[in-house]
C-alpha cells in the first residue's frame, strides 16, 4: 500500500514538473531567442526527469531491500540457530518470521526467537519503507529542479523526450520477451527434473495418473503413476463439448448481428452478450455444479442412462456458454470489416442475402473467424474453476461425455496447492504439464496461422 502511494505522489510530482516545464518554456520564449521545440514538449522533458529517475530508484529498491533485511534478521539470530539446517528450512524458518512479522499464519508462531525475529524485521521494515520515500521524493525533486533550471532555447526537447520513449518502448518490448523467455525456461527446467525421476515415455503415453508419492519408501504407493494421457483425453474432450456450443451460436449470433439485425436491436444485444465474458467462472462454476449437472443427471436416469453427478458434459455445456462472448464479439468485428464493396459485386451478380454471406463475406472473414474460435480455444483449455466444480478431479480415460473427468490445468493446480516440496516428482510434474500444455497451445497456434495464412492470401 505504501508504495503504491509513494508511486502516486511521483505520478503528482511528475505532473507538477510538466507544468513547471510548459510554464518555464513559455516565459523563456517570449524574452529570448524563439524556443526550438513546443512548450508542451519542454513540460514532458521536466515531468520524465522528474519520475523516471526516481521509479529506478524506488524498483531498485523494491527489489534490493527484502533480501537485505532478510540477511540481517538471519545474521541477528542466536548463535547456532542456524547450524546444520539445510536451505530449505532455513527458508521454511524465515517464512514464519515473516509471516508472524505480517500478521500471517505461521507454524512456530510461539517460538520466542521467531517473535524476536519478527520484530526485528517488522522494524526493519518500517525503516526501510520510510528511507526509501525519501530517497525517490529526493530523486524526483532534484531531477524536477534540474530539469527546470536546463530550459533554455537551445535545448532540442521534442528529441530528448522522443529519445527517452523510444528507450521506454524497447525496454518494455524486452520486458515481454524476457518474462516469456523466462517462463518457458523455467517450465523446460523444472521439467528436466521431472523427466530425471519419470521417463518421458512413461509420462507422454502413460495411462494412469496418480501422482500421490509416500514420504518414505516403506510406505504402500512409494511411486506414483504419471501417465498424462487421461488429463490430456478430459482437456480435449471438454474443450470439444464447449467448442460444440461456443462456436455454432457464437458464430451465428454475429452473423445475424452483423448482417440482419436492426441497429437498435444491436446496441442492446451486443452488450447485453458481452456481458457473459464479465462473469466470473466461479459463478458459471456453481451454475454448472447446482443447475446443469443435476439437470443432466436427471435427464440421463429418465432415458435408463447412468450420469455421474460431476460430468464432463455440465462442464463443457458452461464452459461454451462462458466463451460464446469471445466467438461471437471477435467474429462480428471481422465480418463488420469485410469491405462494403464484395457485398456490393455479390448483390450485383444476383447473389441473396444469405448466398453473400456464405460465399463473400464468411470466406473474405474467415482469417479472423479462425482467430476467435481459436481464442475460444485457448480459453477452453486454460479455464479450471468449472471443471473443478462440474467435472471433478478425477483422472479417467474415457471419451464418455456423461463421466467425471478432469484436465491438465485442474491437475497442475492441485499438486500446488499449499506448502511442497521442489524436490519430488508429485510437485515437479505440475511443470512438465505446464510444458506439455504449452506444446499443444503452440501446436494449435501454428495451425491457425497456416489456416489464416492460406486463406488470407485466397481472398486478398
Amino acid at each position: 500500500m505504501q508504495s503504491t502511494i509513494l508511486i502516486l505522489a511521483l505520478v503528482g510530482l511528475a505532473v507538477v514538473g510538466y507544468a513547471m516545464g510548459r510554464a518555464r518554456a513559455l516565459v523563456v520564449s517570449r524574452g529570448l531567442a524563439p524556443l526550438h521545440s513546443l512548450p508542451s514538449y519542454y513540460g514532458l522533458y521536466v515531468a520524465l526527469w522528474a519520475a523516471l529517475p526516481a521509479l529506478l530508484v524506488l524498483a531498485a529498491w523494491l527489489i534490493a531491500e527484502p533480501r537485505i533485511v532478510e540477511a540481517v534478521v538471519l545474521a541477528g539470530l542466536p548463535q547456532g540457530t542456524l547450524d546444520g539446517l539445510p536451505p530449505e528450512r532455513v527458508g521454511l524458518l524465515l517464512n514464519d518470521i515473516r509471516n508472524t512479522a505480517f500478521g500471517n499464519i505461521a507454524s512456530r508462531k510461539d517460538d520466542p526467537v521467531v517473535e524476536a525475529a519478527a520484530e526485528h524485521l517488522a522494524s526493519l521494515h518500517a525503516t526501510g519503507s520510510v528511507l526509501m520515500a525519501i530517497a525517490s521524493l529526493a530523486v524526483a525533486a532534484a531531477g524536477l529542479w534540474l530539469a527546470r533550471r536546463r530550459i533554455a532555447p537551445q535545448l532540442r526537447a521534442r528529441n530528448a523526450v522522443e529519445r527517452t520513449v523510444h528507450v521506454i518502448l524497447i525496454l518494455s518490448s524486452l520486458i515481454a520477451i524476457l518474462t516469456t523467455a523466462g517462463i518457458v525456461l523455467s517450465l523446460l527446467f523444472e521439467s528436466w527434473r521431472f523427466f530425471t525421476k519419470v521417463p518421458v515415455w512413461d509420462f507422454l503415453f502413460g495411462l494412469n495418473w496418480s501422482p500421490q508419492t509416500a514420504l518414505r519408501a516403506d510406505q504402500v504407493g512409494s511411486s506414483g503413476a504419471f501417465g498424462a494421457v487421461p488429463l490430456i483425453a478430459g482437456t480435449m474432450l471438454i474443450t470439444f463439448i464447449a467448442m460444440l456450443v461456443a462456436a455454432p451460436v457464437g458464430l451465428m449470433s454475429a452473423i445475424y448481428m452483423a448482417e440482419y439485425a436492426d441497429p437498435r436491436f444491436r446496441a442492446i444485444a451486443k452488450p447485453v452478450l458481452e456481458i457473459l465474458a464479465g462473469i466470473p467462472t466461479v459463478v458459471y462454476g456453481f451454475f454448472a455444479a447446482l443447475t446443469v449437472a443435476p439437470f443432466i443427471r436427471g435427464w440421463g436416469e429418465a432415458f435408463g442412462l447412468d450420469v455421474s453427478s460431476e460430468s464432463a458434459l455440465a462442464a463443457g455445456m458452461v464452459m461454451g456458454i462462458m466463451i460464446i462472448p469471445f466467438v461471437s464479439s471477435l467474429s462480428d468485428d471481422v465480418i463488420n470489416a469485410v469491405p462494403q464493396s464484395l457485398r456490393d459485386g455479390s448483390y450485383a451478380l444476383g447473389a441473396t442475402k444469405s448466398e453473400t454471406i456464405t460465399s463473400v463475406i464468411v470466406p473474405a472473414a474467415l482469417p479472423g473467424i479462425v482467430g476467435a474460435l481459436l481464442l475460444a480455444v485457448s480459453r477452453a483449455i486454460g479455464e479450471t474453476m468449472i471443471v473443478v466444480m462440474a467435472a471433478g478431479l478425477s483422472a479417467r480415460l474415457t471419451i464418455n461425455p456423461l463421466e467425471a473427468v478432469t484436465t491438465v490445468t485442474v491437475q497442475i493446480v492441485t499438486l500446488l496447492v499449499g506448502d511442497q516440496e521442489f524436490d519430488s516428482a508429485k510437485t515437479l510434474s505440475a511443470f512438465a504439464l505446464g510444458l506439455l500444455l504449452f506444446v499443444i497451445t503452440l501446436g494449435l497456434n501454428v495451425i491457425a496461422l497456416g489456416v489464416v495464412r492460406k486463406y488470407r492470401e485466397k481472398y486478398d
